[in-house]
Protein backbone atom coordinates (compact mmCIF):
# COMPACT_ATOMS: atom_id res chain seq x y z
CA UNK A 1 0.00 0.00 0.00
CA UNK A 2 1.03 3.57 -0.86
CA UNK A 3 -0.02 6.89 0.87
CA UNK A 4 -0.14 9.99 -1.26
CA UNK A 5 0.48 13.17 0.57
CA UNK A 6 -0.52 16.37 -1.80
CA UNK A 7 0.75 19.04 0.15
CA UNK A 8 0.59 21.96 -2.01
CA UNK A 9 -0.22 22.80 -5.19
CA UNK A 10 -0.65 25.81 -7.12
CA UNK A 11 -2.10 28.92 -4.54
CA UNK A 12 -0.79 26.56 -1.24
CA UNK A 13 2.87 26.13 -2.53
CA UNK A 14 5.47 24.49 -0.07
CA UNK A 15 8.07 26.28 1.35
CA UNK A 16 11.27 24.19 0.56
CA UNK A 17 12.72 23.62 3.98
CA UNK A 18 9.03 22.88 5.18
CA UNK A 19 8.77 19.96 2.59
CA UNK A 20 12.00 19.11 3.39
CA UNK A 21 11.55 18.75 6.95
CA UNK A 22 8.60 16.55 6.29
CA UNK A 23 10.07 14.21 3.79
CA UNK A 24 12.97 13.64 6.22
CA UNK A 25 9.97 12.71 8.75
CA UNK A 26 8.41 10.52 6.80
CA UNK A 27 11.58 8.77 5.52
CA UNK A 28 12.63 7.74 9.29
CA UNK A 29 8.97 6.54 9.74
CA UNK A 30 9.01 4.20 6.57
CA UNK A 31 12.34 2.82 7.37
CA UNK A 32 11.36 2.14 10.75
CA UNK A 33 8.03 0.85 9.33
CA UNK A 34 5.94 2.91 11.08
CA UNK A 35 4.31 3.99 8.57
CA UNK A 36 3.59 3.43 4.19
CA UNK A 37 5.38 3.90 1.34
CA UNK A 38 4.33 7.46 0.54
CA UNK A 39 4.62 9.43 -2.28
CA UNK A 40 4.29 13.50 -1.88
CA UNK A 41 3.14 15.84 -4.50
CA UNK A 42 3.46 19.09 -4.50
CA UNK A 43 4.75 22.57 -5.59
CA UNK A 44 7.41 24.76 -4.10
CA UNK A 45 8.28 28.33 -3.68
CA UNK A 46 10.77 29.53 -6.42
CA UNK A 47 14.33 28.07 -4.89
CA UNK A 48 17.54 26.71 -5.57
CA UNK A 49 18.95 23.55 -4.23
CA UNK A 50 22.36 21.89 -4.77
CA UNK A 51 23.02 18.26 -4.62
CA UNK A 52 26.27 16.92 -4.18
CA UNK A 53 28.07 16.63 -7.16
CA UNK A 54 27.29 20.78 -7.74
CA UNK A 55 30.16 22.41 -8.43
CA UNK A 56 31.28 26.29 -7.97
CA UNK A 57 30.50 27.59 -11.08
CA UNK A 58 27.39 25.94 -11.53
CA UNK A 59 25.46 28.38 -8.98
CA UNK A 60 24.05 31.78 -9.24
CA UNK A 61 26.68 34.31 -9.96
CA UNK A 62 23.97 37.58 -8.29
CA UNK A 63 24.53 35.91 -4.74
CA UNK A 64 20.89 34.06 -4.92
CA UNK A 65 20.52 31.59 -1.89
CA UNK A 66 20.84 27.86 -2.14
CA UNK A 67 20.26 25.02 -0.44
CA UNK A 68 22.36 22.11 -0.04
CA UNK A 69 20.68 18.78 -0.10
CA UNK A 70 21.97 15.28 0.27
CA UNK A 71 20.59 14.06 -3.12
CA UNK A 72 22.64 12.86 -5.57
CA UNK A 73 22.86 15.14 -9.17
CA UNK A 74 23.51 19.03 -9.09
CA UNK A 75 21.99 22.05 -8.69
CA UNK A 76 18.30 22.74 -9.89
CA UNK A 77 15.55 25.54 -9.22
CA UNK A 78 12.06 24.36 -7.99
CA UNK A 79 9.15 26.98 -8.24
CA UNK A 80 5.58 28.03 -9.32
CA UNK A 81 4.31 25.74 -12.03
CA UNK A 82 6.38 22.66 -11.13
CA UNK A 83 5.43 19.47 -9.85
CA UNK A 84 7.53 17.55 -7.90
CA UNK A 85 7.42 14.37 -6.79
CA UNK A 86 9.16 12.92 -3.27
CA UNK A 87 8.30 8.80 -3.47
CA UNK A 88 9.48 7.81 0.02
CA UNK A 89 9.31 4.36 -0.61
CA UNK A 90 11.29 0.78 0.64
CA UNK A 91 13.32 -0.40 -2.19
CA UNK A 92 13.72 -3.94 -3.06
CA UNK A 93 16.69 -6.08 -1.93
CA UNK A 94 19.07 -5.36 -3.03
CA UNK A 95 19.00 -1.96 -3.60
CA UNK A 96 19.53 -1.35 -7.49
CA UNK A 97 19.72 2.81 -7.95
CA UNK A 98 20.24 3.18 -11.30
CA UNK A 99 16.97 0.60 -11.87
CA UNK A 100 15.06 2.99 -9.61
CA UNK A 101 15.83 5.97 -11.23
CA UNK A 102 15.17 4.02 -14.94
CA UNK A 103 11.86 3.32 -13.19
CA UNK A 104 10.83 7.15 -12.09
CA UNK A 105 11.71 7.95 -16.12
CA UNK A 106 9.55 5.45 -17.04
CA UNK A 107 6.97 6.34 -14.78
CA UNK A 108 7.16 9.95 -15.42
CA UNK A 109 6.84 9.36 -19.80
CA UNK A 110 4.37 6.90 -19.69
CA UNK A 111 2.43 10.01 -17.45
CA UNK A 112 2.94 12.33 -20.15
CA UNK A 113 2.15 10.15 -23.11
CA UNK A 114 -1.25 9.69 -21.19
CA UNK A 115 -1.52 13.48 -21.14
CA UNK A 116 -0.94 13.90 -24.44
CA UNK A 117 2.62 14.74 -24.58
CA UNK A 118 3.81 13.49 -26.83
CA UNK A 119 8.24 13.06 -27.86
CA UNK A 120 9.21 12.64 -23.77
CA UNK A 121 12.00 9.98 -23.24
CA UNK A 122 15.48 9.36 -22.44
CA UNK A 123 18.79 10.57 -23.24
CA UNK A 124 21.37 7.98 -23.28
CA UNK A 125 24.10 8.57 -20.24
CA UNK A 126 21.80 11.26 -19.06
CA UNK A 127 19.11 10.96 -16.03
CA UNK A 128 15.77 12.87 -16.06
CA UNK A 129 12.96 12.93 -19.02
CA UNK A 130 13.95 15.11 -22.19
CA UNK A 131 11.81 16.17 -25.03
CA UNK A 132 12.89 14.89 -28.12
CA UNK A 133 16.09 14.67 -27.02
CA UNK A 134 17.28 17.62 -26.66
CA UNK A 135 15.15 19.77 -24.08
CA UNK A 136 14.88 18.46 -20.33
CA UNK A 137 11.35 18.55 -19.08
CA UNK A 138 11.90 16.57 -15.82
CA UNK A 139 14.75 16.27 -13.30
CA UNK A 140 15.52 13.44 -11.24
CA UNK A 141 18.00 13.47 -8.36
CA UNK A 142 17.23 10.56 -5.26
CA UNK A 143 19.00 9.86 -2.19
CA UNK A 144 18.54 6.27 -0.82
CA UNK A 145 19.21 5.30 2.72
CA UNK A 146 18.25 2.36 5.25
CA UNK A 147 17.11 0.68 1.55
CA UNK A 148 13.95 3.89 1.16
CA UNK A 149 14.10 6.42 -1.11
CA UNK A 150 13.65 10.00 -0.70
CA UNK A 151 14.25 13.38 -2.89
CA UNK A 152 12.31 12.43 -5.96
CA UNK A 153 11.37 14.37 -9.42
CA UNK A 154 10.66 17.40 -10.88
CA UNK A 155 8.08 17.75 -13.65
CA UNK A 156 8.07 21.15 -15.65
CA UNK A 157 4.99 21.51 -15.93
CA UNK A 158 3.64 25.54 -16.34
CA UNK A 159 6.44 27.57 -14.82
CA UNK A 160 9.04 29.92 -16.56
CA UNK A 161 12.45 28.77 -17.47
CA UNK A 162 13.40 32.33 -16.43
CA UNK A 163 14.92 31.09 -13.17
CA UNK A 164 17.25 28.66 -14.86
CA UNK A 165 18.92 31.63 -16.27
CA UNK A 166 21.29 32.15 -13.04
CA UNK A 167 22.40 28.71 -13.16
CA UNK A 168 23.95 25.72 -14.70
CA UNK A 169 21.09 23.56 -14.10
CA UNK A 170 21.90 19.66 -13.71
CA UNK A 171 25.33 20.81 -14.94
CA UNK A 172 24.08 20.70 -18.83
CA UNK A 173 26.08 24.03 -19.87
Amino acid sequence: MIDYVVTGLSANSVPYLSGLEQQRALHAAVAESRAPDTVMLLEHESVYTAGKRTEPHERPVDGTPVIEVDRGGKITWHGPGQLVGYPIIRLADPVDVVRYVRCLEGMLIAVLDDLGVEGAGRVASRSGVWMRGTDKIAAIGIRVAQGVSMHGFALNCSNSFEAYDAIVACGLA
